[in-house]
């Protein structure tokens, strides 16, 4: 869907572009040329009103002059410089829940056209921690959000709910290579989201120069029969190729991420998320008589720059 509105945006913005440009070189002219023949017939200057009624503005090219301009800057700005999306899933709790609405810094990860998504000027790229929006590899026309966990190079196993890492190097100079690292998890309570009737357990996690929550269940098992298989690699390992990188959900055992269908080309990249601009509460019994879609209330004190606690108790997902 996301898709289909950057190609309807830009088709309206380059027909009532078309239509303003053509409007102002061949018929306005025309307008004038003909309102200045019937003033120096009558011998006085017509007002707004009599111009109007002698040469009018065709209405379509009135109303491409009235929303070029303005559809002009929404196009700019969201292809180029901020995107809006909303969280649909519970897959990147606790540091976004279903309802939060963000802003995806779009030049973050090289500028795009906004057609055929070809990089028009590049930029430093994801760093690891970052939380990006990407082209779901399996089906483009879908954004998916996670956290970048893996680098082009790098060599990331998940065993045992415990991440390890790594980092790419140079293979021509092995006595430079850092050896693996072990992203340090520390409890830290137990957490006020659920997993049906499980409580999950909330750890902090740094990667890079990032900290952050992670959402672990410790009463449901790896699923690593459904991992990624790449050839030449334990069932739990992932190499990431290069010009690829490779993304985790926060809620560790409720996220469909890399793990399950492989790398994230670096073309299907979005943009970083930054801030959360809205957040609607969508904790709504079953049993309501009122769509589940609905929101029960704002969740004023998530807004704001992108941080990593929660604030209510939510049932998981798995985008």
């Amino acid at each position: 869907m996301a898709n289909y509105f950057s190609v309807i945006l830009t088709l309206v913005t380059i027909l009532t572009g078309v239509m303003w440009l053509y409007d102002a070189r061949v018929l306005k002219p025309k307008r004038q040329a003909r309102i200045a023949s019937v003033e120096e017939k009558s011998g006085s200057t017509l007002s707004e009103e009599q111009r109007q009624q002698v040469a009018p503005q065709p209405t379509a090219f009135e109303y491409a002059q009235s929303i070029f301009p303005v559809i002009a800057a929404v196009l700019i700005f969201r292809s180029f410089l901020y995107e809006p999306f909303q969280i649909p899933s519970g897959s990147m709790m606790p540091t976004l829940l279903r309802g939060d609405f963000i802003l995806v810094e779009k030049f973050s990860y090289d500028i795009k056209d906004p057609l055929f998504r070809s990089t028009l000027v590049n930029t430093e790229g994801p760093q690891r921690g970052d939380i990006a929006v990407f082209k779901y590899p399996p089906n483009p026309q879908l954004d998916y959000i996670k956290r970048v966990v893996g680098l082009p190079g790098d060599r990331i196993i998940y065993r045992n709910k415990n991440l390890y890492i790594t980092p790419a190097c140079d293979k021509a100079d092995s006595t430079r290579c850092p050896p693996m690292q072990v992203m340090a998890m520390e409890f830290e309570q137990e957490s006020p989201y659920f997993d049906g009737p499980q409580p999950y357990q909330a750890y902090r996690e740094k990667l890079g120069e990032v900290s952050h929550q992670v959402l672990i269940n410790p009463r449901r098992p790896s699923d690593y029969a459904r991992y990624f298989r790449q050839p030449g690699t334990q069932n739990d390992e992932f190499i990431v190729p290069e010009g690829h990188y490779f993304m985790m959900g926060d809620n560790r055992d409720n996220s469909q991420d890399s793990r399950y269908w492989g790398f994230v080309p670096e073309e299907n990249l979005v943009g970083r998320a930054v801030f959360i601009w809205m957040s609607f509460d969508m904790d709504r019994s079953a049993d309501s008589w009122l769509p589940q879609w609905l929101p029960t209330g704002v969740r004023w004190s998530r807004l704001g720059t992108i941080g990593d606690d929660g604030a209510h108790s939510e049932s998981g997902a798995n985008r």
